[in-house]
């Protein structure tokens, strides 16, 4: 007489080796689907990019009246004819569109409906219904330090929206 553990093993079939080679490739991906679940909810550094601080750089490494562009943190940096900075965001107050800064012209420009605005971010041309939105700029130890964190909604450019260094206030 043959034991139970005996005919198991003998009537493996095709059909029961099929279903445990799904069962494990099920179990596998709902592991690998767990894993990129919980990788994906983990919080992650935003140092350097937008919604986080940025470190744009020296003081003395932006020339008196450039603007730089910071693609990741979603801004432009103006360095002011007093020495003063501004970081206002790229995204058009009309309709939410990047604008693009041309240097040629000295302005930004939005290319979805020709908004156009001055080197502070005021607005030359309609439909643009107020200045662009700045950030918050802190001069710390030399480095220009940008939160784009803190969005600061605006209707136009006055002088106090600009951040000095120690000694450099115009």
């Amino acid at each position: 007489m043959r034991s139970k553990t005996t005919d198991k093993n003998e009537n493996l079939t095709r059909r029961n080796f099929l279903k445990m080679g799904i069962s494990a490739l099920t179990t596998l991906s709902l592991l690998e689907i767990s894993g990129v679940s919980l990788m994906f909810m983990q919080p992650r550094s935003l140092e350097g990019e937008f919604g986080g601080t940025v470190t744009a750089g020296l003081v003395d490494s932006f020339a008196i009246g450039s603007v730089t562009e910071f693609p990741d943190g979603r801004f432009f940096l103006i360095r002011a004819h007093d020495g003063g900075f501004l970081a206002v965001y790229r995204r058009c107050t009309h309709l939410g569109c990047s604008v693009n800064w041309e240097a040629d012209q000295n302005r930004f420009f939005c290319p979805c409906h020709a908004s156009s605005f001055d080197s502070n971010g005021d607005v030359e041309n309609p439909p643009a219904p107020r200045a662009l939105d700045t950030f918050p700029i802190q001069i710390a130890d030399g480095q220009v330090i940008v939160d784009t964190s803190q969005i600061q909604n605006r209707d136009a450019f006055a002088p106090d929206q600009l951040a000095y260094a120690a000694g450099e206030q115009g």
